[in-house]
C-alpha cells in the first residue's frame, strides 16, 4: 500500500535528521496539482497584471506584482531591491514562514518569477520552486483554475542569519568587464546588445557575451524551460562548463537576468549573480565604455 507523506512532515524529517536536501528549482504541473492541498505549500502568482489575476489563477495562489518587489522608482535611477525588513514583511503579508515550500509562477517563462526565486534564494529561504510553464502549461493541461482571490493568514517571517552571495554591484561590473572570468553574460535582445550606430551610449559592456533569456523558453510547449542539454551547450560556447564557474548576469533592468538567474541555477550552476541594477545604472556614468557589435 502507497502511504503519501505530507511535505511539511518530509521538511521536518530531514531538518531533524540534518540532511535536508533543497527543493527542485523547477516543479511540473503534475507535481503541484497532487501537493496544491497541502498547508506548507504557497503558490504565488506573478503573472503579467492584476486583471488575468482575476479572470483566473491557480487554485489557493496569492498575488504578488513585480513590481511590489522593488522600491518606488525615483527618476532618472534605476528602481532599487526592497530591504531586507521591507522583503520579510512582504513574505509575512503573504502568509510564508520559514517552513512555508514556495512555488511561484507567472505567465511569460518565469519572467517575473524570477526576480522573487532570487531574492527568495539570497536569503537561504529554505524551500522555494518555480512551475516549470506557469499559468500557460496549466491551463494547456487542463487543471482547474478559480477566480476567487485567496489570502493566507499573515504571519511574521523570521529571516535566518546566512545569506547567498547572488548579488553584483556596478563596481564589480566594471572591474571584471573584459576579464575571461567570472564570465559576464548580457541576457538583452539582439538589437540591444549590437547597439545603435545613431546612438553613441547604446551597445553592451566590453567583454560581455551575448546569450538572450529567450532562448531559454520553448514556447511551443507552453512556455516551458527548454531541454536542460540544449541550454549547456550554448553556454559551453563561452566555456561554461563548470557548474561552479563564476557567472555576472545582466540586463536592462534587472528583471531578465533574474530570469537568465532562474534558468543557470535550473542547470546546476551554483556561483550565479545578477547585477539588478544593470545598464540603467552603468549608464549614469557617463565615462563607463560600450561596445556595438556581435564582438563581446
Amino acid at each position: 500500500m502507497l502511504i503519501r507523506v505530507p511535505i511539511s512532515l518530509v521538511f521536518c524529517f530531514a531538518l531533524m535528521s540534518g540532511t535536508a536536501q533543497a527543493a527542485p528549482v523547477l516543479v511540473d504541473s503534475a507535481w503541484l496539482e497532487e501537493h496544491l492541498q497541502e498547508s506548507q505549500v504557497a503558490m504565488v502568482d506573478m503573472t503579467d497584471d492584476d486583471l488575468q489575476y482575476t479572470r483566473f489563477h491557480l487554485p489557493g495562489a496569492v498575488r504578488l506584482a513585480y513590481h511590489e518587489l522593488l522600491q518606488p522608482r525615483v527618476p532618472g535611477k534605476p528602481a532599487a531591491r526592497l530591504d531586507d525588513a521591507q522583503f520579510a514583511a512582504l513574505l509575512g503579508r503573504l502568509g510564508i514562514t520559514r517552513n512555508t515550500h514556495v512555488v511561484i509562477y507567472d505567465d511569460m517563462g518565469g519572467l517575473n518569477a524570477g526576480r522573487l526565486f532570487l531574492e527568495l534564494e539570497r536569503i537561504r529561504h529554505p524551500e522555494v520552486s518555480v512551475l516549470d510553464g506557469g499559468l500557460v502549461k496549466w491551463v494547456l493541461s487542463g487543471k482547474r483554475v478559480d477566480n476567487i482571490p485567496h489570502l493566507r493568514k499573515p504571519v511574521s517571517y523570521r529571516s535566518g542569519t546566512e545569506q547567498r552571495a547572488n548579488l553584483a554591484t556596478l563596481a564589480e561590473v566594471r572591474r571584471i568587464s573584459g576579464q575571461a572570468a567570472p564570465v559576464l553574460l548580457d541576457v538583452r535582445s539582439h538589437d540591444e546588445y549590437t547597439g545603435n550606430p545613431k546612438d553613441v551610449r547604446s551597445g553592451h559592456i566590453p567583454g560581455a557575451q551575448w546569450w538572450s533569456w529567450e532562448q531559454s523558453i520553448n514556447m511551443q510547449s507552453g512556455f516551458t524551460f527548454q531541454e536542460a542539454d540544449k541550454l549547456a551547450a550554448s553556454l559551453a560556447k563561452f566555456g561554461l562548463k563548470d557548474r561552479h564557474a563564476p557567472v555576472v548576469l545582466y540586463c536592462q533592468s534587472g528583471h531578465r537576468a533574474s530570469q537568465g538567474y532562474l534558468t543557470l541555477r535550473r542547470l546546476g550552476f551554483d556561483n550565479v549573480r545578477v547585477h539588478t541594477g544593470s545598464m540603467l545604472e552603468y549608464l549614469l556614468d557617463k565615462t563607463a565604455p560600450l561596445a556595438r557589435g556581435l564582438a563581446p
